[in-house]
């Protein structure tokens, strides 16, 4: 996708993996979904920048504003699942951060995802978020308007997976819409597992 980005952000590269990481797990430390399949922010912090860097890095693109906030995205075509190597690099950041169970609890999630996954081409939004310190200061309206614009222009759809229901505004002031929800997981210890919830987004005209 080729984007206009404005001063001040700039499309991320293979060596801002660390970074790009490193503000997306921070950004998703109260997230009720991750919280419920990784436990705890320090699993986090192992998990993001790998993602980051073996697959949206690699088969998408990221942009971030600083180090005070990022999006990664994968457009259509692009593999939605992860490699056999990325899973298993996965999966000892999560054993060495003390979270075995995360293993099957993040497979199950993906498998979950995958199966409600939209079959019309669209953009994927797979994250989006700030520093907690930067939060309220419209970084995640700045990184949506570079990207949503070039949509717009190209007749793309966006499609993402809203996490928290804290949220669900947010996305619907950016033209949002629900499809439906789906469970993360299996319920455990009496408690039900967190919804995610499917949004998708039409392109707009330009006088919509």
């Amino acid at each position: 996708m080729n984007l206009d980005l404005p001063d001040g952000m700039k499309r991320a590269e293979a060596a801002d993996w660390q970074q790009l990481g490193a503000i997306t797990a921070e950004a998703f430390y109260e997230d009720p979904v991750n919280r419920w399949i990784f436990g705890t922010p320090k699993t986090l912090d192992a998990v993001f920048p790998l993602l980051a860097r073996t697959h949206y890095l690699k088969h998408g693109f990221c942009h971030m504003i600083g180090d005070g906030g990022a999006a990664m995205w994968l457009p259509s075509g692009a593999p939605s699942e992860l490699s056999v190597s990325a899973i298993v690099q996965v999966a000892w950041a999560l054993l060495a951060t003390g979270s075995p169970g995360a293993i099957a609890r993040a497979l199950d999630a993906g498998d979950r995802m995958q199966a409600h996954h939209p079959k019309e081409p669209h953009l994927y939004l797979f994250t989006l978020g700030t520093r907690l310190v930067n939060r309220g200061k419209g970084l995640g309206k700045a990184l949506f308007a570079p990207v949503l614009a070039e949509c717009d222009r190209t007749g793309t759809a966006v499609y993402l997976e809203n996490s928290n229901p804290n949220n669900e505004g947010f996305y619907r002031s950016h033209g949002f819409e629900s499809q439906g929800y789906f469970p993360c997981g299996q319920d455990r210890g009496g408690q039900k597992a967190p919804l995610l919830q499917m949004m998708w987004r039409a392109p707009r005209t330009p006088s919509a």
